[in-house]
C-alpha cells in the first residue's frame, strides 16, 4: 500500500512523462567533476557538470538553493528562474523543478562554479537533468543547533536491511567501506610485494575441511551427490603448495552453518596463506610486520581506537603459551590431564561442558570463558594442546603440543596459524581421532580427506600458514561494535512483504471486485480490519479516494457498504 508521499511521487511521475521528459533515460550522462573536486580546487567561473542526488532544496520565488550529493560528497547549486528558461516558457523550472522533482530524485547540473555572498562555494545551474525519478522519499536527519541529529535512519534492522538507503544519508557509514576496501587492498599489495601467488579454490567441495566447524550442504544436481559450501580453503592452498608453489593465498568467502552475533556472521571473509620452507615462528613476525604495514598505510598510525580500549599495532606483539596462560588466569596446570580430569576441572571453575567435547574442546572452554577477554592489546597465544589442533605439527620440544598460535586483539581471536602438518601417517590419524569425536557427537568434528592424505604422501615441505578474518579486521580499524557494520549486506531473516488483498475473504462479505483494490489501498489490508472501521468512514474514504484517482465506476452509497457489515 503506498503511502500518501509515494502517491504524490507517482502523480509527479506522470506529470513529468505527460510533458514529454523521459524519468529515467538511457543515455550515457557525461561528467566532469566530483563535488569535492570543485570544492578542493575552485576556480571562479570554471564550467562543470556533475550528476547525484537532490538532497536539499529551498524555493525563493524565481530563484533557488539545493545540494546535490555525488559519490565522493555534497556541493551547494543554485537555480534561477531567468537563466534555466531564457525564453517566455518557464514551465522548465515553475512547474517541473518546483513541483514535479522531489529530493533523493538524481539530476545532472550543468553551470558555472561560483561563491556566494557568504563564501559558500557552488554552482550556478545554466541546465539540469531528470537522470532518475525518485518514488519513495529518504530519511531526513535534521541537525539542531546544539548538534543533535534528529529523525535519523539509525535502526539497526531497517539500516542492514536498506543498506542502500543507509549509504544515502548516513556519510560515515560509505566511509566504512571504503576503508575496508583500502585494508583488504594494502593487505595484498604487501602480499604480493612478497611474490605470493593469489589464487582461487573451490567454494563448493565433496568434503568440508580445514576447520572445525559446521557446514551449509547442498546437493549438486548432475552429480547426483552432496556439496558443501566451504567452511576454510586451507587443504585445497597445500595442495598448491605440494604441487610446488613456494607462496600462495586467497581471499576466500567462507561459510559456517553456525551462530550469530556481533562477531559472528554465517558468510564472512577470510585471508589464508602458506608458505613453504616457513615456521610459525616466522608466521609470527610476519603477521606482525603485515599488520602494521596496513595500519601505517590505511590510518598514518599504529594506534588504534576500539572501543573505549586503545590498541597498539607496533611490533613486537606479546607472546604467551596457552598453557601459560590458563595456569596465569585460572591457576590449573592443564599439562598432562586426561579428558576426565580436564572436564571435573571445567567443573570445578564454573565452565560448562557437555558429553560429546574431547580433551581439545575442553581446554577451547576454559580459556574461551576464563582468559580470552583479558587479551586487549596484539598477543600471540601459542603452542596448543595436540586434540585441538588436528592439521598443526607436533611440537618440536614437547609431543603434547603442537606449534600454533592464535592472535588475540581486544579479548577476541583475529588470526590463527600453524607449522603446519606435514606427516601423512600422523595425518590420517589426527583425522581418525575425529570421526571419534564425530561419533560422539561432536557436529563440529572434521571429516577424513583421503584425497589430501594422498597428497601429502608425495610429500608437502615444511610450511607454516596463517588465516586472518578480514572482517573482524575491519571491526577494529574502523572502531565498529559489530561484524553487521562492516557488512555490506548482512545475514538477516527474510522481510515480510505486503502482496496485496486477499480478494477470496472481501468476497465472502459480497463486497464488488472493483472495490477490493481500493478498499486495501484505504488502509483496509484485511476484513478483519474492515469490520473494525465505521461503515460512515469506510464510505467516505472510498469516495473520496474514488475522486482522487479519478475511477471510471460510480460513487458508492453508504447502504451498499453498510450492507457488508450483516
Amino acid at each position: 500500500m503506498l503511502s500518501e508521499q509515494e502517491q504524490i511521487r507517482r502523480e509527479s511521475l506522470q506529470k513529468i512523462i505527460d510533458y514529454g521528459i523521459n524519468p529515467y533515460p538511457a543515455a550515457e550522462f557525461k561528467v566532469s567533476h566530483y563535488s569535492v573536486d570543485i570544492l578542493e580546487n575552485f576556480e571562479e567561473g570554471e564550467k562543470v557538470i556533475i550528476a547525484g542526488r537532490l538532497m536539499r532544496r529551498k524555493i525563493q520565488g524565481k530563484a533557488s538553493f539545493g545540494s546535490i550529493q555525488d559519490s565522493k560528497g555534497k556541493i551547494q547549486v543554485y537555480f534561477n528562474r531567468d537563466v534555466i528558461c531564457p525564453s517566455e516558457d518557464k514551465s522548465m523550472y515553475n512547474d517541473f523543478f518546483k513541483k514535479w522533482l522531489d529530493l533523493g530524485d538524481i539530476l545532472g547540473v550543468e553551470g558555472k562554479v561560483f561563491k556566494t555572498m557568504v563564501g559558500e562555494i557552488s554552482i550556478n545551474v545554466d541546465k539540469f537533468h531528470l537522470l532518475s525519478k525518485s518514488l519513495k522519499p529518504l530519511p531526513q536527519p535534521k541537525t539542531d543547533n546544539e548538534g543533535i541529529v534528529h529523525d535519523g535512519f539509525n535502526d539497526p534492522e531497517l539500516r542492514y536491511r536498506r543498506r542502500y538507503v543507509d549509504l544515502v544519508v548516513n556519510e560515515n557509514v560509505k566511509e566504512t567501506f571504503i576503508k575496508r576496501t583500502k585494508i583488504i587492498n594494502s593487505m595484498r599489495s604487501f602480499l604480493s610485494k612478497k611474490d605470493y601467488l593469489e589464487v582461487e579454490t573451490p567454494i563448493l567441495q565433496t568434503i568440508p575441511g580445514g576447520a572445525a566447524a559446521r557446514p551449509f550442504i547442498t546437493h549438486h544436481n548432475a552429480l547426483d551427490v552432496p556439496l558443501y559450501l566451504r567452511i576454510a580453503n586451507e587443504l585445497y592452498l597445500k595442495r598448491l603448495i605440494v604441487g610446488g608453489f613456494e607462496g600462495v593465498y586467497e581471499f576466500a568467502k567462507d561459510f559456517r552453518n553456525e551462530g550469530m552475533d556481533r562477531t559472528h556472521n554465517p558468510e564472512f571473509t577470510q585471508m589464508e596463506i602458506y608458505v613453504a620452507y616457513k615456521d610459525y615462528h616466522w608466521m609470527m613476525n610476519f603477521t606482525e610486520d603485515m599488520l602494521e604495514f596496513i595500519c601505517n598505510e590505511v590510518l598514518g598510525n599504529t594506534q588504534v581506537q576500539i572501543g573505549k580500549e586503545k590498541v597498539n599495532f607496533k611490533k613486537p606483539f606479546k607472546r604467551i603459551s596457552m598453557t601459560d596462560s590458563i595456569i596465569e588466569h585460572t591457576g590449573i596446570d592443564i599439562s598432562n590431564m586426561s579428558e576426565k580430569e580436564l572436564r571435573e576441572a571445567c567443573k570445578s571453575i564454573g565452565v560448562e561442558v557437555s558429553d560429546s567435547m574431547g580433551k581439545g574442546k575442553l581446554i577451547d572452554e576454559i580459556f574461551g570463558e576464563k582468559c580470552e577477554s583479558s587479551y586487549i592489546q596484539p598477543t600471540f597465544i601459542t603452542d596448543y594442546p595436540v586434540e585441538m589442533s588436528p592439521l598443526c605439527k607436533k611440537h618440536r620440544d614437547n609431543p603434547e603440543l603442537t606449534e600454533r598460535f592464535e592472535l588475540m586483539v581486544n579479548g577476541k581471536e583475529l588470526a590463527n596459524a600453524y607449522s603446519e602438518l606435514n606427516d601423512p601417517i600422523d595425518q590420517k590419524e589426527r583425522f581418525e581421532e575425529q570421526v571419534k569425536l564425530a561419533e560422539k557427537g561432536d557436529d563440529e568434528a572434521m571429516f577424513i580427506d583421503l584425497d589430501f592424505i594422498r597428497a601429502l604422501e608425495y610429500g608437502m615441505p615444511p610450511t607454516s600458514g596463517m588465516g586472518i578474518g578480514i572482517d573482524r579486521l575491519v571491526m577494529f580499524l574502523c572502531n565498529q561494535p559489530s561484524i553487521q557494520e562492516v557488512l555490506l549486506f548482512p545475514q538477516m531473516k527474510p522481510e515480510k512483504w505486503e502482496t496485496g488483498p486477499n480478494k477470496s475473504e472481501f468476497l465472502e462479505i459480497n463486497i464488488p471486485p472493483q472495490w477490493i483494490t481500493p478498499i486495501y489501498e484505504s488502509g483496509y489490508s484485511n476484513k478483519e480490519l474492515l469490520l473494525e472501521a465505521k461503515p460512515t468512514a469506510v464510505h467516505q474514504k472510498l469516495n473520496g479516494y474514488r475522486k482522487k484517482n479519478k475511477l471510471d465506476v460510480p460513487a458508492i452509497l453508504l447502504e451498499e457498504v453498510q450492507s457488508w457489515y450483516k
